[in-house]
């Protein structure tokens, strides 16, 4: 008890020093003197874990997200389950790299997609035949799936018959074909339809 009472005189003798006191006068002189102290109060500090999910978690976040979490719900639920890990310096370096290797994957499908659509647009026109009916009329139409298949014996590319918009071809004439290659690139491509 001795070492308790002497760490809060030597404690508050050097607290009332801070202050401007001296710890060697006598309590009566430092009652004299009117001096206000300010109390603050801190909030309780927030417990929260940067952490990166391993997999996809819902109303959470997707795989290889960055989140804060409360320390509790990565500790009980989190870590035992395996589907997060702590932020590290080692970690965020990993994911940075893996973010310019997905970039750098992005800006070569999305180049590869323009030199294809740069093929189809100097070929020039695709010609269809089809067996033609009373006047401009063709029987059947033209399909998707025609375009592919002239595609793929005239330039040995293989396309989806999905990413081909074809307008309604019921006649003989010249048609704009659109080949959605990517997101972000469309090819035009004409069509001569003609009747044998």
């Amino acid at each position: 008890m001795a070492s308790v009472a002497s760490t809060l005189s030597w404690n508050s003798s050097s607290w009332l020093q801070s202050f401007g006191g001296n710890a060697n006068e006598p309590p009566a002189r430092c009652s004299d003197r009117r001096t206000t102290f300010v109390i603050l109060a801190q909030k309780k500090a927030k417990k929260t874990r940067a952490i990166i999910l391993k997999e996809d978690i819902a109303e959470l976040g997707k795989k290889g997200e960055l989140l804060h979490v409360k320390a509790g719900f990565y500790r009980n639920y989190l870590l035992p389950t395996g589907k997060a890990q702590i932020v590290t310096p080692v970690l965020l370096k990993e994911m940075k790299m893996e973010e310019e290797r997905i970039e750098a994957e992005k800006k070569r499908v999305k180049e590869e997609a323009q030199q294809l659509a740069l093929i189809f647009e100097t070929v020039g026109a695709f010609k269809v035949k089809r067996k033609g009916g009373k006047g401009k009329q063709i029987f059947g139409s033209v399909t998707a799936q025609d375009l592919v298949d002239i595609i793929k014996a005239q330039l040995q590319r293989d396309v989806d018959k999905r990413i081909v918009s074809l307008p309604e071809i019921r006649e003989t004439g010249e048609y704009v074909a659109e080949l959605k290659l990517h997101p972000e690139v469309t090819a035009k491509v004409r069509v001569n339809v003609f009747a044998n």
